[in-house]
């Protein structure tokens, strides 16, 4: 087992920066989700470290070793693909064991490695059938067998479970992570998906443009985002945003109609600040809609309800708040009717505070 290390590691293609600067340290059997837009770099983070790109500058250790210049084959890490690519013409079995027909290693240890492989995911049954007769969830099952097989130092996972619905994507990411759990083996898993990161990782880093913006637990990231756009980027649904204007000398916030109290714990970042332009973040479940227990430290606020999406257990409103819109949890007990007027109260002390002109976190 190993590591990986990205040292100041830069991609690019002719004069377009892929990857700015990439310092990142994977620990000997972690599991690090790299997550982001798409076009952030995450794909071609993982490809670098597959040997399937070159790279730029910098330097990529797996464990202690330096690996710029050396061929993927020779790497001991093993590649899932979102499109599973299985050989059509091969049963499971001969998917199964291509890699390690080429690898020269003896028939019986093959035979052990399949056997075992298959066991762990469930697939024993199937191993005599072609790719095209099983479905989506138990393809992608032979694709990751094909990679557990080999027992490789990485695993790698390039957005294995975009192809599938919304229930096998539930179920695999389940089995992934306990695979992992069980095997020990380092692991750097690729997503555009947030609620799969904040699932699977140990620990989740958040890219932007070929930028790192911020490396931590799932809990840290949500709870205590680096800037405004891993506040935005990181939550289902994301964390409502309010530009405002700081007053008396960093009291009070202003944004359009909306006019909060600074909490105690943010009055000395914002001491003397009158005039600065702030942005605001408060989560969505932090914002106390109709029927909703209130304290003291709730701001009020007038809103209209625009959009109700009801999710059975819960409501998610978007209300309409001056020039903006505040997203909320609604109990289905006490329905939200669209078009209607409706008080919401605000957790001061859940406020998050962001400079509007670099986005970083204030406080």
């Amino acid at each position: 087992m190993a590591g990986v290390t990205f040292e100041a590691v830069a991609k690019r293609y002719g004069s377009t920066p892929v990857i700015e600067r990439l310092d990142l340290e994977i620990k000997d059997q972690e599991f690090m989700v790299l997550v982001g837009p798409s076009g952030c770099g995450k794909s071609t983070a993982l490809r670098m470290v597959a040997g399937l790109e070159d790279i730029t500058s910098g330097t990529i250790r797996i464990g202690d070793r330096v690996v710029n210049d050396v061929p993927p084959t020779d790497r001991d890490v093993a590649m899932v693909f979102q499109n599973y690519a299985l050989y059509p013409h091969m049963t499971i079995r001969q998917n199964l064991e291509f890699g390690l027909v080429l690898r020269k290693v003896p028939r019986p240890q093959i035979d052990k490695l399949v056997a075992e492989a298959a066991e762990v995911l469930g697939i024993t049954p199937l191993l005599d059938r072609r790719p095209k007769q099983l479905s989506g969830g138990q393809r992608q099952r032979v694709a990751v067998g094909r990679a557990i097989v080999r027992h490789p130092s990485v695993f790698l996972f390039d957005e294995p479970l975009s192809n599938l619905d919304a229930k096998l994507r539930v179920q695999m990411r389940s089995e992934i992570k306990r695979l992992q759990q069980r095997l020990g083996t380092t692991a750097i898993y690729v997503t555009h998906d947030q609620v799969e990161a904040m699932t699977m990782g140990h620990r989740i880093a958040v890219l932007r443009a070929g930028a790192l913006q911020q490396v931590g637990a799932p809990l840290d990231v949500y709870n205590r985002p680096a800037n405004a756009f891993v506040a935005e980027f990181i939550g289902s649904p994301p964390m409502n945003i309010l530009r405002a204007t700081v007053e008396d000398g960093g009291a009070r916030l202003a944004s359009g109609t909306v006019s909060l109290t600074v909490p105690a714990a943010l009055r000395a970042t914002l001491q003397g600040a009158s005039g600065r332009e702030v942005i605001v973040g408060i989560r969505p479940e932090h914002v106390a809609g109709p029927g909703a227990p209130s304290g003291a430290a709730h701001a009020p606020v007038q809103a209209m309800a625009e959009i109700v999406e009801t999710l059975g257990d819960i409501q998610v409103v978007h209300a309409r708040v001056g020039e903006g819109t505040l997203v909320f949890r609604q109990d289905p007990s006490h329905p939200v009717v669209i078009g209607a007027p409706v008080t919401l109260g605000l957790d001061l002390a859940r406020l998050h505070l962001f400079d509007a002109r670099t986005e970083l976190r204030l406080g």
